[in-house]
This record gives structure tokens, sequence and C-alpha cells, in this order.
């Protein structure tokens, strides 16, 4: 293998193991991050040094790993741009969960600029990102895949290849997202539930998970609540960001989708209750003081 040089924009949980694994698969690797500690962290793990617009001219491949569509265009047009200073033929590889239409933009506006686009939304969790393992749901031209493959094959265990164009990769985003925003949701409702019950958390997570109504994201998830730890793999503030591009699709649709509505409802209490930098599972702490239950780690 050539080792590529590729930049990963967005060093949190999900970029800085896409950084790792893509530093692991041999190629050259330079992180940016808001946070200099991230950068400095990757740094010393053997990430190559330089800033942004200096390396730039030399990348083939630039994974960006932000947070939302506005984040996401502020680094390949904003000041300082990427896409401008990027070579002709190389690719931005945008993960961020954002709304189709914004992809096809963000497509046609790097190929003004002679750089290619693929939509790549990821699933996996943080966890997949670090072991090179990570799900892609991912769409764009022939030319796009081919000038990513080397990226992706360092950081994804499976691409599906969903279009021929960008946008497909991110309504499937949005499918999943539905899913799973309302999988946690459902989880923390099931295991409060359970607690009114004389259920306690640590034996739903003994029998639920062997039982027909698991999921991966109560197996994921439900374990935090149990333990009390809040860590953040995910943060609360996550879903009304994803849900809610879920059910601004579902309007321009003219689809009904009172489910996620409902499972958004959630996460915005939660957020306005002061956890929206809590571990998305924190969402139970919403049923939890509407039932007036402990749950574990409560004083």
């Amino acid at each position: 293998m050539t080792p590529s040089p590729i930049a990963v924009i967005g060093l949190g949980s999900m970029g800085y193991g896409i950084a790792a694994s893509a530093l692991n698969a041999g190629h050259v690797v330079h992180g940016f991050d808001v946070n200099p500690d991230q950068v400095a962290r990757f740094t010393q793990a053997g990430g190559a040094p330089g800033a942004l617009a200096d390396v730039a001219p030399s990348l083939s491949a630039a994974i960006v790993v932000v947070l939302n569509a506005a984040q996401t265009e502020a680094v390949l047009f904003g000041d300082d741009g990427l896409v401008a200073n990027m070579p002709e033929g190389s690719v931005v590889i945008a993960c961020a969960t954002v709304p189709p239409a914004f992809a096809r933009d963000m497509e046609a506006r790097c190929a003004a600029s002679g750089v290619l686009y693929l939509d790549a939304p990821i699933s996996g969790g943080a966890k997949k990102a670090a072991t090179g393992a990570l799900t892609i749901m991912a769409s764009g031209t022939p030319a796009a895949f081919d000038a990513a493959r080397p990226a992706l094959d360092a950081i994804s265990e499976k691409v599906f290849a969903l279009g021929d164009e960008a946008g497909p990769g991110s309504a499937m985003k949005a499918v999943n997202q539905l899913l799973a925003g309302v999988h946690i949701a459902t989880m923390a409702e099931a295991m409060t539930f359970g607690m009114t019950q004389g259920v306690t958390p640590e034996a739903f997570m003994q029998v639920i998970p062997e039982c027909a109504g698991t999921s991966w994201m109560l197996e994921n998830r439900g374990p935090h609540v149990r333990d009390g730890d809040y860590t953040p793999h995910s943060s609360v503030n996550i879903w009304p960001k994803d849900l809610g591009i879920v059910l601004d699709i579902a309007k321009s649709a003219s689809f009904g989708a009172p489910i996620a509505a409902a499972a958004l409802q959630q996460f915005l209490a939660a957020a306005g209750s002061g956890l929206g930098a809590e571990d998305d599972a924190a969402v139970a702490k919403v049923y939890a003081r509407n039932a007036g239950l402990a749950l574990p780690g409560d004083d």
C-alpha cells in the first residue's frame, strides 16, 4: 500500500478513532480539532504535524468528522476553507449527519473547485472507530469512491455504496438515526417502567438482552444507566439535532413520524434539564424524575 496523506478534521470520540485507524493502516495522517489538547494527543501518538492551510495542497483525502452541517460547511468553505486549497482530484469524505439536500449542495460546490465529495455518514460508535471497523453509508460518484478507497479501507469494516451522487448516504443515515434515537429513548422508558414494578436495572440487563425485546442500543446504552455512569460516548445533545433532521425530512415528504417526534421530546427535556453534555443514556433521568425514581448512582 502506498501511504496517502490524509487529514481528519474533528478529533472527538469518533474522529480520534478514525484518525488513529488511518494512522495504524500506514497513512500519513494530520489531525485537527478546535481543542488543542486533542491535536497534541494525536500528534504524540504519531500524527503528522502542520497547519491545515499548509498541508491541504498535499492531501489525497480530508475526512470531516464534525458535529453538523454548519460546521461541515465552515470547514470546507468558511474563512480559510479547506476545499479552495485541496488539489484537483482529491476527495472530501463527509461523515456528519446532515440533510440529503445539504450533501448534494456540498458535492456541487466541491466539484466547482475540482474536488470530489463522498457523502459518507458513519455508524458503529467510538469503539469501532478506534478499531477501523465502522459501517459507512456512502454515496457519490465512482471517482469519489475510487479516491476515497484507501481511507475507507483503513477506517471501516463495511461500506455500503448507495448511489452515484451525494444524498442517498445521508438519507440512509437519517433512517438509522430515527431507529437509534427511538431505541435509546425506548430503552430508558422500558428500564424505568420496570423499576416501578420492582425490576432493577441490573435484572433488566441480565434478562432483556436475551429476549426478543432487545436492541443494539439497549445492549450498548443500558449498562450506562445500570452503572450510573454517564460519561459521554454520544451525548444527549446529538439527538435534538439528528432527530430534528429526521423530522425536517419527514415534513418535506409529508410523512408523519410520531414515534420519532415523541423520542425527540424526551431528548429535548433532557437537554433542557441540563443533561445535554451527558451520555445520551441520561434520557433515562427524565423518566426517573417524572416517576419519582432513584437511578443507580443517584445520591
